[in-house]
């Protein structure tokens, strides 16, 4: 007879992942593994001393891998002047007062997490943060971190005026006179980021613990940290890994995708080789590096093949903005890849998307495959010609579901300024999977909600959860089904951190990291899918995260 397990989930469903075996009822786990996977006879090893998980009709996971997050700086934002899940710009004021209020030795009014499309034109003033916060420094990253609301304290710190000039990477948002109106663009965060007083050692610590209780309470049991590194106002998340490893604190599974400095060359890469070496410990290790190598659609900083439209419609000068020269980056990815790393790029608009790929290209040629497995997130705009490059090249598509819907952001701020076109290549996610892409999904918590259910939401609707009624599916020829979503959210994001040897699915002999649900969504309505919720989170068959009602 074969020993017992320690853990048995059963009274299913178990949904595998397996393409060999998608569905079963019972699963047996024993020192951290999955040691059995079927129906009735998996019981036959429970034991005295086993745990019975009665699953009552409720579904069971794989556990989700978030390929794109940033848990420290999200932590961060909750322990500070907090403005996410709300676009009203009086509450952000109110929020904002507030918390001034409640920490007058506070030397800068920091946090962050406003949303675009609250303002005109995505811009907030200074002006308004000045009448309420008059005697600090105000620096307030919005919800992509891809600008900064601040006010005029700030920007007199920083010596920005109508002087100072636009930095090559970024843009100082101004009045007709010239003057600086209090939104920063881009590199132009850093003028004043730079000034904000880094978290304390302790402070970093808690935040990151503070995000891995939130990621495990929505079945996160693995993440890829796509910025390790100081960047703009972000700390290095890399000594409070190291920290919370030390401490027996880290219970997920951690891949840092190492900063490129966009200012520097291949001088670096031997930096990251240390780097690389130095931060490989048990759960974390940091064989990727993260290459930015455009900006967002909606402060026209994403770089597009063709210019953005101006709000008359007309064609403007703009195309956004290459970060790494594409020659450049060709040379550096061919030599990151030679030297066994996996690049992760941000390539949001098509021009991005392109140069991206063809620096995957000329890695191929000049290494032959190595097994990097590069991918490139967020894909807002793929022009149809570069889509079956994917397969081709290997490169995984990480996929921000939740960003394809209608909402403010998308029919203000980035559907007039794209055109019809160009606008109905956003998010194909149906067409990179058509075409045999590997696809793998991530949040960017804290630009989005790090909730997978809520992402899975959308890929399969193209609708966001709680839209009003009545509102359009946003090009619901590119929805993906329910079973291909989750399996982009966990055996994908599994290939693209190279952890699919040991989890991505509930099979025989892989670790026992697994999500119970409070349903089976696949027996409900699609309109809810967004309502599913997460009781138990186990990682090596122990237990990281329990519902108060479960």
């Amino acid at each position: 007879m074969s020993p017992t397990a320690d853990l048995v989930l059963t009274g299913g469903p178990v949904h595998t992942v397996d393409p060999a075996r998608s569905r079963a009822t019972s699963v047996a786990v024993r020192d951290g593994r999955i040691v059995a996977v079927g129906h009735d006879e998996v019981r036959e090893l429970i034991g005295p001393r086993t745990e019975v998980v009665d699953l009552k009709g409720k579904l069971l996971l794989p556990g989700f891998q978030d390929a794109h997050v940033h848990p420290q700086g999200a932590g961060l934002e909750l322990g500070l002047c907090h403005l996410a899940d709300t676009v009203d710009p009086a509450e952000y004021l109110r929020r904002i007062r507030e918390y001034a209020d409640r920490n007058p030795d506070v030397e800068w009014i920091t946090g962050g997490g406003w949303s675009l499309e609250a303002f005109p034109g995505g811009a907030p003033t200074a002006e308004a943060l000045d009448a309420i916060v008059p005697d600090r420094p105000v620096f307030l990253p919005n919800r992509d971190h891809h600008g900064a609301w601040v006010n005029s304290r700030a920007l007199e710190r920083a010596g920005i005026d109508a002087l100072t000039p636009d930095p090559a990477d970024g843009r100082i948002e101004r009045d007709a006179d010239g003057n600086p109106t209090g939104m920063l663009q881009e590199g132009a965060v850093h003028l004043v980021g730079k000034l904000v007083p880094d978290p304390t050692p302790e402070d970093q610590l808690a935040a990151l613990l503070r995000a891995q209780a939130v990621l495990h309470s929505y079945g996160v049991t693995a993440w890829q940290d796509a910025i390790v590194g100081a960047y703009a106002n972000m700390a290095d998340p890399a000594p409070s890994y190291l920290a919370a490893l030390d401490q027996g604190l880290l219970t997920a599974r951690v891949v840092g995708a190492l900063w490129w400095d966009r200012e520097r060359g291949a001088e670096q890469i031997p930096e990251l080789l240390a780097r690389r070496e130095e931060l490989h410990r048990d759960r974390f290790r940091a064989g990727t590096v993260k290459v930015m190598q455009d900006g967002i659609a909606e402060n026209h900083t994403a770089a597009m093949l063709t210019p953005y439209l101006t709000g008359c419609g007309c064609s403007s000068d703009n195309s956004g903005i290459s970060f790494v020269e594409p020659g450049e980056l060709k040379k550096y990815v061919t030599e990151l890849d030679a030297s066994g790393f996996q690049v992760h790029f941000h390539a949001l608009g098509d021009r991005a998307v392109r140069e991206a790929l063809d620096a995957v290209e000329s890695a191929r040629t000049a290494n032959g495959w190595r097994d990097t497995r590069h991918h490139l997130a967020h894909l807002q705009v793929v022009h149809p010609h570069d889509v079956p490059r994917f397969r081709a090249l290997g490169a995984s598509a990480n996929l921000q579901m939740l960003w394809a819907a209608h909402e403010p952001q998308m029919d203000e701020l980035t559907l007039p300024f794209l055109g019809a076109e160009r606008g109905a290549r956003q998010y194909p996610f149906g067409d990179l999977l058509r075409a045999g892409a590997t696809l793998a999904a991530g949040s960017d918590w804290p630009v989005s909600s790090p909730d997978p259910f809520q992402a899975i939401h959308v890929a399969v609707n193209r609708v966001s959860p709680g839209a009003p009624e009545g509102t359009p599916e946003f090009l619901p020829g590119q929805r993906l089904d329910l079973g291909t979503a989750l399996a982009a959210y966990t055996a994908g994001s599994a290939h693209v951190n190279h952890l699919d040897d040991i989890t991505g699915s509930i099979t025989v002999g892989k670790s026992a990291d697994l999500v119970v649900l409070d349903r089976d969504p696949f027996a409900g309505p699609s309109e809810e899918i967004a309502a599913t919720r997460v009781l138990e989170t186990f990682v090596e068959g122990r237990r990281v995260h329990t519902a108060h009602d479960a």
